[in-house]
C-alpha cells in the first residue's frame, strides 16, 4: 500500500516538475503546482512573478486559483496540493483559506519554507486547519531544478 501510495504521488509530481521545468524555460524560478480532485487536475501553475509583474503570481497561488475557477468555488475541500518546492508564507496562508487538505512537495526549503522548515502554517493546529503535508517527494529532481536555474544565472 505504501508504495502504490508514493507511486501515486511521484506520478503527480512529474506533473509539477514539468510545469517547473516551463519556468525555467521562461527565466522565472522553476516552481511548478499542481491542484488534484478526484484523481484529475483542476489546476495547474508555475511561477510567473517576472512575466505578470506579480509579486503574488507563485506556482501555488496560479494553481488554486486555477482549481477555484475550475470548480466554480473557493473551497478546495478534497483537494491536493503537489508543488515542487515547500511553499512560502504567502503560499501556505493561500493553502490554508483554499481549504485545501494535503500538500505534497519536492523539495524543502530551509530559508522560505513555512510547510515545515522555518515555520508549519499548514500543521498549527491554533489555525484550525487540518492539513496533511508531505516533503521529500521527487526531492533531488526538483532541487537540481532550482539548483541548475541560479548556476546558469550566476554566470550569466
Amino acid at each position: 500500500m505504501i508504495t502504490e501510495i508514493q507511486s501515486i504521488h511521484e506520478k503527480w509530481m512529474l506533473e509539477a516538475i514539468r510545469l517547473a521545468e516551463i519556468a525555467y524555460e521562461k527565466d522565472e524560478i522553476p516552481v511548478g503546482a499542481i491542484v488534484i480532485k478526484d484523481n484529475r487536475i483542476i489546476g495547474r501553475g508555475y511561477n510567473q512573478r517576472e512575466i505578470l509583474k506579480d509579486p503574488t503570481a507563485h506556482a501555488e497561488v496560479l494553481a488554486i486559483t486555477a482549481a477555484a475557477n475550475t470548480i466554480a468555488d473557493w473551497r478546495l475541500d478534497g483537494c491536493t496540493l503537489y508543488v515542487t518546492k515547500e511553499p512560502c508564507a504567502m503560499c501556505a496562508g493561500a493553502i490554508i483559506n483554499s481549504r485545501i487538505n494535503n500538500v505534497i512537495f519536492g523539495c524543502y526549503d530551509a530559508e522560505r519554507g513555512y510547510c515545515g522548515s522555518i515555520a508549519d502554517l499548514c500543521g498549527d493546529p491554533r489555525l484550525k486547519n487540518d492539513i496533511t503535508v508531505r516533503g521529500g517527494i521527487k526531492e533531488q529532481e526538483c532541487l537540481s531544478l532550482i539548483q541548475d536555474f541560479f548556476k546558469t544565472r550566476r554566470k550569466s
